[in-house]
């Protein structure tokens, strides 16, 4: 079982890492930027922050989802998925589904230069939707994260 203890371990440390820069992002950059707190072009100070971010935040989520369809596997937890009680677990899957898509198709195919251009025309708009974006998204990984810890300690809403 230590293979298990060490994947718990890599899935609960890349979620941390993941969602705790996700909560940095909505929480202090982007009130920055959209404050002007940030140098002359908030911008480009912000998308050097978050492109810088994304490389870290790719991995994470590779292993975050990496490490939890393992956990799955090796325990053999495939009933979970069809039982009510561990809606967290279905949470989890599309949460990380969320950011898989934003993070690896999304963001470099479309999403950033639609930003990069909208931002340009109009800083405060582009920033403002970018931040409730992100306070969506966070809120969603939030509960399902409390919602994991609970479960896996036998809480269960039904």
């Amino acid at each position: 079982m230590n293979d298990v203890i060490a994947a718990r371990a890599i899935h609960v440390l890349s979620i941390v890492i993941w969602i705790g820069g996700v909560a940095m992002i909505t929480f202090s950059i982007l009130p920055a930027a959209r404050n002007r707190e940030l140098g002359p072009d908030r911008l480009k100070a912000f998308e050097a922050i978050e492109r810088r971010f994304a490389s870290i935040a790719r991995i994470a989520v590779l292993l975050a989802g990496l490490s939890g369809l393992y956990m799955v596997h090796r325990l053999d937890l495939w009933s979970r998925f069809s039982q009510g009680e561990f809606w967290w677990m279905h949470a989890m899957i599309f949460v990380w589904l969320v950011f898989a898509f934003l993070l690896f198709i999304a963001e470099p195919l479309f999403l950033h230069r639609i930003f990069h251009n909208w931002g340009r025309r109009d800083p405060d708009a582009a920033l403002k939707a970018l931040q409730r974006g992100h306070i969506v998204l966070l809120a969603l990984s939030l509960v399902t994260i409390f919602g994991a810890v609970a479960g896996a300690q036998g809480w269960s809403l039904f």
